[in-house]
């Protein structure tokens, strides 16, 4: 047991949290690759979210967050310091009426998405099926089939990295992109969202929302381990057709290999490693870049120390 390890067990054995040491990262995020965390913690409130924050800035200790792990490649070599886990905490869900949910961090998209069916409110039929927890889709701005979280979000719930300032910021005062948000750069972490919807259908809420995560189901390797879209949407045409018309369906490196039903995600076969991933990225992008002209930007998150 490292001295991180054994103070922060003693310090937090009492609080609203789950500690997890020498954690494999593989087995808490969707592309199923990762070293060990030093220390993995689950804040379940914000309050001990605070405290956990406060403990690292005293201590100047490096740190990560993590949502539901379904965006990012995290190093073979693990995480060094504290990992904070949104996801499994955080995870209150309250319909206010009027179209407006509040909604934790820790809860998932297709939980979002249910809860506004079970109220017959429209307007996140899009995110259905999309793997994340609500607030690592505010923090990237989510988006499928024509939507994105932008389009309704009312309001976040922040804090700064120390944990000294908790901010409830209308959504019309922030900045979205396509796939980019002020949170990639301002070092807030999210703790919440409010969203707006409109009251709609039941039924035809249902219908929609079954329609596209059977179209999800039908064009992408839903039930591969990937970390979804690997690159984002270039300028000039799409991700996925620039690396099939290259030819690079099936491409492999190891156990990582290009989908041959989406050419747009890079996959898992069984034991593949963060090398073996960022070596595939990286003939990808050399390759559509040679032979297209188009550079790719990754859209999963690596995580490293």
């Amino acid at each position: 047991m490292t001295c991180l390890q054994k103070s922060f067990s003693e310090n937090f054995k009492n609080e609203e949290c789950k500690i997890l040491l020498d954690e494999p990262l593989k087995n808490h995020c969707s592309f199923r690759i990762g070293g060990p965390a030093e220390v993995l913690v689950i804040p379940l409130s914000e309050k001990v979210l605070i405290k956990v924050l406060t403990y690292i800035k005293e201590r100047d200790l490096p740190f990560h967050i993590l949502g539901n792990g379904s965006n990012v490649l995290i190093s073979d070599k693990g995480l060094r310091g504290v990992t904070v886990k949104l996801m499994g905490g955080l995870s209150d869900l309250v319909y206010l009426g009027d179209g407006i949910i509040a909604s934790g961090a820790g809860v998932s998209l297709i939980n979002l998405c249910n809860f506004a069916l079970k109220h017959s409110l429209t307007g996140l039929e899009f995110a259905y099926g999309i793997p994340g927890s609500v607030g690592g889709a505010v923090y990237m701005n989510a988006g499928a089939y024509g939507g994105e979280i932008k389009n309704v979000l009312y309001s976040v719930r922040s804090i700064n990295s120390d944990g000294t300032d908790v901010t409830e910021t209308p959504a019309d005062e922030l900045s979205f992109s396509y796939r980019n948000t002020d949170y990639m750069k301002n070092g807030r972490i999210i703790t919440g969202a409010v969203f707006s919807l409109k009251k709609g259908n039941s039924d035809e809420i249902k219908a929609k929302m079954d329609e596209l995560m059977a179209k999800r189901k039908a064009s992408q390797p839903y039930t591969d381990a990937s970390a979804g879209s690997t690159f984002k949407r270039p300028p000039v045409g799409y991700a996925a057709a620039h690396i099939d018309e290259c030819g690079l369906k099936g491409r492999a490196v190891g156990d990582a290999c290009v989908s041959t039903k989406h050419a747009g995600f890079v996959i898992n076969k069984e034991n593949a490693s963060c090398c073996d991933v960022l070596e595939l990225m990286e003939i990808i992008k050399n390759t559509v870049m040679n032979e297209h002209g188009v550079l790719l930007e990754p859209e999963v998150e690596i995580l490293k120390d």
